[in-house]
């Protein structure tokens, strides 16, 4: 009994250390880094006419900056239309976007009347938009000067159907979980961008900001979270390729507060699930790129809250007969406890923050999963809150 309860234990720990870090490691460390370039456009191309698509609820504090960024671009501005989804915001979000209507007529204003939900919003403007590209981003992520031609450029390969940005997260103060946060998309991105040398798939392009044809483009399912990953999953369904291209960079401002974080988290595992049922047939055959990343990348990783209990309940019988098992157990009820322990002492200290942050985000996961089981009647959100600018 023992030996089999061993064998559980090692097999557990090792899939949680494959997902985060193995695999990471791995990517990094041995995936090309001077991959033949396909194709691309340049400056001097007649380049595709582009609808920038996005949802926003109560965005005042951001949607001016947001527009202002989409139109101060290297791109051809007759050649971009931009599709705004008002969801029922009730805050100056409308009058803002209708101020900056005077100036780009080329902004599509569309307000719902009732709470829609993101996936909502974007299947009905990508009805409405005729262009052959489209862009799909979020109200609070700030384009550079050329992240709208850094990513149409690779169009030019016909092969590409989905382009994923570089989203950098950032944040006016390392208070909070500001510094893990950043850290782990940082590290998100270098594993996106590897896959994408290696497999020319990449597992979610993050919904912040990425283009995609719009022959490839997929509605999403009613009451689906987790838009961006089930249109990226559909792309690989499709036999598609999809680019990550690190010059096509956005900046998005970071949560400090990680109940904020923590109800993002929550929201992101009940689509992850949802995925996962929607996509399952991806996992096979497990040997196939596309097949491995979805493993490695996301699918031991939405189930590290499962294997930590394995983990901890397995050491908790072993340890009566061993030693080292003892100590394992007592490494794990530490663990659990960082979170507390984070927040009582109030101190900002890196490596318990990280760990707490490891736990906290684990347990949303768990949530997450059991709200999915429970059934989902409304993907209906409530943005993470916006810093002044």
């Amino acid at each position: 009994m023992d030996k089999v309860l061993m064998i559980i234990f090692i097999v557990s720990a090792y899939a949680i250390v494959h997902s985060y870090v193995v695999y990471p490691l791995w990517l990094i460390l041995f995936t090309p880094k001077n991959k033949k370039l396909s194709e691309q456009f340049t400056m001097q191309d007649n380049l595709p006419q582009v609808g920038i698509l996005m949802a926003a609820y109560n965005e005042e504090k951001v949607i001016g900056e947001k527009i202002a960024s989409v139109f101060n671009t290297s791109y051809s501005l007759d050649k971009i239309t931009l599709y705004i989804g008002s969801d029922a915001s009730n805050d100056k979000t409308d009058s803002i976007i209708n101020d900056w209507v005077k100036k780009y007529p080329q902004i599509k204003l569309k307000v719902f009347g009732g709470r829609t939900g993101k996936s909502g919003i974007i299947n009905s403007l990508a009805e409405d938009a005729k262009e052959e590209i489209f862009i799909l981003t979020d109200a609070n992520v700030i384009f550079t000067q050329d992240t709208i031609f850094n990513l149409i450029r690779h169009f030019k390969n016909t092969k590409t159907a989905q382009v994923a940005a570089n989203i950098i997260k950032v944040s006016p103060t390392d208070k909070g979980i500001a510094s893990q946060e950043k850290s782990y998309i940082a590290l998100e991105n270098k594993i996106k961008y590897c896959e994408s040398v290696r497999w020319n798939v990449i597992m979610g392009a993050e919904g912040a900001c990425y283009a995609i044809r719009k022959e490839n483009f997929s509605p999403v399912p009613k009451n689906f979270y987790m838009d961006d990953f089930y249109i990226t999953l559909n792309v690989i369904e499709q036999g598609k390729e999809i680019v990550f291209d690190p010059e096509a960079i956005c900046n998005e401002d970071v949560p400090n507060e990680s109940e904020e974080e923590f109800k993002r988290k929550v929201r992101i595992s009940i689509g992850n699930f949802q995925n996962l049922y929607r996509y399952k047939k991806l996992l096979l055959p497990f040997w196939k790129g596309s097949a491995f990343a979805f493993w490695s990348h996301k699918v031991l990783r939405w189930n590290t809250p499962f294997l930590l209990l394995i983990c901890f309940f397995t050491s908790f019988v072993l340890m009566f007969h061993s030693n080292l098992f003892a100590v394992l157990f007592s490494f794990q009820v530490a663990g659990f406890l960082t979170p507390a322990i984070d927040k009582v002492l109030g101190v900002n200290i890196s490596t318990l923050r990280f760990i707490s942050h490891f736990y906290l985000m684990n347990l949303a996961l768990l949530k997450g999963f059991i709200i999915y089981l429970k059934g989902v009647d409304s993907n209906v959100w409530q943005p993470t809150k916006r810093e002044a600018k």
